[in-house]
């Protein structure tokens, strides 16, 4: 890829070590840009394959984050679920160079787009008003 396709997102150490930085974009759901106690650096959808959890607020341990919402731990290099969970989160392709983060630009604005985080809490229904006098 020429320099062209990348996006300049951050300095590596603009990244919290063990945490994350979210990256908002024009369409879908933010991306989560994670480093480690080595310096690496990754990139992940910030929605869990579980509940969809803001892993941006997750905890980041060697290559892998744990979700916030119920400890599912995703591994950084390929946004998959640790066994016994399954499921996988979409990653994105970052580079460091110099100290500098970015994000492939083509990926940044149109991969995973489509994908939405889950609404959670019970299902909001209508009831019909009772008739007076019965309430």
């Amino acid at each position: 890829m020429s320099e062209a396709n990348w996006t300049p997102i951050c300095r590596v150490e603009d990244i919290p070590v063990l945490g994350s930085r979210r990256v908002a974009r024009d369409a879908g759901l933010d991306v989560a840009i994670f480093r480690n106690d080595q310096d690496e650096v990754f990139a992940l959808l910030d929605r869990c394959p579980h509940k969809g959890g803001p892993l941006s607020q997750g905890i980041v341990f060697g290559t892998s984050v744990a979700c916030p919402l119920h400890n599912w731990t995703i591994g950084l290099c390929t946004g998959q679920a640790a066994a016994p969970d399954e499921g996988c989160t979409p990653k994105f392709v970052v580079k460091v160079k110099d100290g500098q983060v970015f994000l492939d630009a083509t990926q940044l604005a149109s991969h995973a787009t489509d994908l939405t985080r889950p609404i959670a809490g019970p299902t909001r229904r209508v009831l019909s008003p009772l008739p007076l006098g019965e309430g």
